[in-house]
């Protein structure tokens, strides 16, 4: 969850600054579409870090229903919804090598994939990424990520990475 988090917020940062090269005199942009097309990106990337969160509250022991009161729907549509996320997630944890084989040739989820078969490594770029990118946000410490983990006996992977 925490790496689609980071995704959204790249994703969202660079939608903020607006160079002189992007803007006609006229104040319209020179590649229509260009924002439109960057906003999709940040909206994706909004939909994964959402079913990132169920996924990470499931993996948290919230039950459907919780997942459902949060979302403001019953507890069935919730399970409709996130369920297979959640299946596929614990099943990469479970053989992160196979996962990292099939998001090789798909494309997809390469970071949950590496996370599963690295997940202290994994936790401590995000520990640097959130680091670099401290906005007075308090005393983060020196492990923002990595530091609220704990190990999963059973799996041999990461609480919440």
């Amino acid at each position: 969850m925490a790496h689609e988090a980071c995704e959204l917020a790249g994703l969202a940062r660079g939608a903020v600054p607006i160079g002189e090269h992007e803007l006609c005199p006229d104040g319209t942009a020179r590649s229509p579409g260009s924002v439109l097309a960057d906003a999709v990106l940040v909206l994706r990337a909004a939909h994964r870090f959402f079913e990132a969160a169920a996924v990470s509250e499931r993996l948290g022991g919230a039950s459907w229903q919780v997942i459902g009161d949060v979302l403001g729907v019953e507890a069935q549509s919730a399970r409709a919804r996130f369920a297979a996320a959640e299946s596929c997630f614990r099943e990469e944890l479970r053989s992160p090598e196979e996962a990292l084989v099939t998001h090789a040739v798909d494309g997809g989820g390469w970071w949950r994939a590496y996370t599963a078969g690295n997940p202290l490594e994994a936790a401590h770029d995000l520990d640097d990424w959130v680091l670099r990118h401290e906005d007075g946000d308090g005393d983060l410490g020196t492990a923002p990520v990595s530091g609220g983990l704990t190990p999963i006996s059973e799996s041999g992977g990461m609480e919440g990475s």
